[in-house]
């Protein structure tokens, strides 16, 4: 029997396991896919935002400005990719003007600190490649950026240190009631337990009606994007946004923590989740942005990729105990700025527990720490000291991001170790340079095959079902 079982391993759900591995709780996370963060937290702006936007008194609000400073501690402790440059919403008109006004006093309200409002020739000369045509911006210093998979994977590897179960391939089916215990049915088992933490994102709607009555409905939104290559990843120092509408905060182009340039999203109701990219999506992706930043050269473009977000029929997040099912908590409706929320809504979590009367007790041994290596930001001694340790590191396997064989194993080593190309690439960026692994996925997967003792016909490229070799005198067919 568990005390807890949270659905769903993205980015909320691993902080829930996080914080609530700090606790002496027999708590077991399942995930419906074969790694952490392989949903909406791996395929989104990767932004921290400074929580500006949310109106004043909504749970976004509140979430979105203490999940920010959450993640810059934790970031730190975990040893993620985080990098606080700040943000523009850039404006071209008196509409918008007002606009940006609008925030600058919503940001002071929900307690943003660092905001300042600019007029268009200071955005010039820090922002040199902005449009000429902008008249003024908000300027949010307490933005960030980060690498999500690695921030969601680094909290759920830390639970799991701490005595957190990881179940993964574990599609949920049925969720029944006994008295007071549940009994969760995956694809693979049964796992009773005290209660149940619904973190399931895009299928959260469907958890919860599982067992109890339709409560909200979750409406899948997909955003396209364009990842441009290092050589345009000093186009700007800042995240660049565009005042924002109904529709969300529009097509920004941004760094990111790796060096590249990101330019996206649109905003398209999604019912089918695909996370296939369109013509017609990036063209306007592409021509919004040009608004903000005229000279982004897109042929240094290196690759496509959609995600799909949770949004609700609900205007806030979805922050509550089921009204039809006790002990049954949904954590749903987690558009942006989820991924700067995360952390704070898990902390809702664990208040929520308590709520219940549970006397939740602290670990004396918690491990609050994680150290990942990195060869390329070694000194030339550190990296000669590394290689006499550990001969794998002087083998480069990756050239384009300049990852050792060292590097990978260690992906394959991990708490909640990789079992795909694409896993190794969220653990360590192999494979995520300018050739998009053209050049390194082979030898990745030889890798794969000889760590993980598989045959060359079941190495996969990410999910289950994505075989990167198919022998098809036996019937075989790909979803590659």
């Amino acid at each position: 029997m568990y005390d807890v079982v949270i659905i769903g391993g993205g980015i909320v759900g691993s902080s829930v396991a996080y914080y609530l591995s700090k606790y002496q709780l027999k708590t077991v996370l399942l995930e419906a896919d074969n790694d952490i963060s392989n949903g909406t937290t791996k395929a989104n702006s990767a932004i921290i935002h400074a929580g500006y936007d949310p109106e004043e008194g909504t749970l976004m609000a509140f979430h979105n400005v203490r999940g920010a400073r959450l993640a810059k501690e934790l970031c730190a402790k975990l040893d993620v990719p985080y990098k606080q440059c700040g943000a523009m919403v850039i404006g071209f008109d008196e509409d918008d003007e007002k606009m940006v006004h609008t925030l600058y006093e919503r940001g002071l309200a929900n307690g943003v600190e660092g905001l300042e409002i600019l007029d268009g020739k200071t955005v010039q000369k820090l922002e040199p490649c902005v449009s000429d045509k902008v008249t003024c911006a908000l300027l949010a210093k307490t933005s960030a950026i980060v690498s999500p998979w690695e921030y969601a994977l680094a909290l759920a590897e830390t639970a799991v240190r701490n005595g957190v179960e990881v179940k993964l391939n574990n599609r949920v089916t049925a969720i029944s009631r006994n008295g007071e215990a549940f009994t969760v049915t995956t694809v693979k088992g049964k796992y009773e337990c005290r209660y149940i933490i619904n973190c399931a994102g895009l299928y959260a709607d469907k958890v919860h009606q599982m067992i109890g009555e339709k409560e909200f409905k979750i409406i899948p939104s997909r955003g396209q994007y364009y990842l441009l290559d290092k050589a345009e990843g000093r186009r700007v120092s800042r995240t660049v946004f565009q005042c924002p509408t109904k529709d969300g905060k529009g097509v920004l182009v941004s760094p990111t923590v790796h060096g590249n340039l990101i330019v996206g999203p649109d905003a398209e109701d999604n019912d089918d989740f695909s996370v296939a990219t369109t013509t017609e999506g990036l063209n306007f992706v592409r021509n919004a942005s040009k608004k903000s930043i005229p000279t982004v050269d897109f042929r240094e473009n290196i690759r496509n990729f959609a995600g799909v977000r949770a949004k609700s029929d609900r205007p806030d997040f979805i922050l509550e105990e089921s009204r039809s099912v006790k002990n049954f908590y949904n954590i749903a409706g987690i558009k942006s700025p989820g991924l700067s929320s995360a952390p704070s809504l898990a902390l809702e979590a664990v208040q929520w527990l308590r709520s219940k009367g549970e006397q939740l007790k602290e670990k004396d041994n918690f491990i609050d720490e994680r150290k990942r290596i990195r060869f390329k930001e070694l000194s030339g001694e550190e990296k000669q000291e590394l290689i006499r340790k550990e001969p794998a590191y002087g083998r480069v396997i990756c050239r384009c991001e300049t990852i050792t064989e060292g590097e990978i194993l260690n992906a394959l080593r991990t708490p909640i170790p990789a079992v795909s190309i694409d896993g190794v690439k969220r653990r360590c960026n192999a494979g995520m340079g300018r050739c998009q692994g053209g050049f390194c996925s082979e030898r990745v997967a030889e890798i794969l095959m000889k760590e993980l003792h598989l045959d060359g016909l079941e190495v996969l490229q990410d999910k289950e079902g994505s075989n990167v070799l198919v022998d098809y005198s036996k019937g075989g067919s790909s979803n590659v």
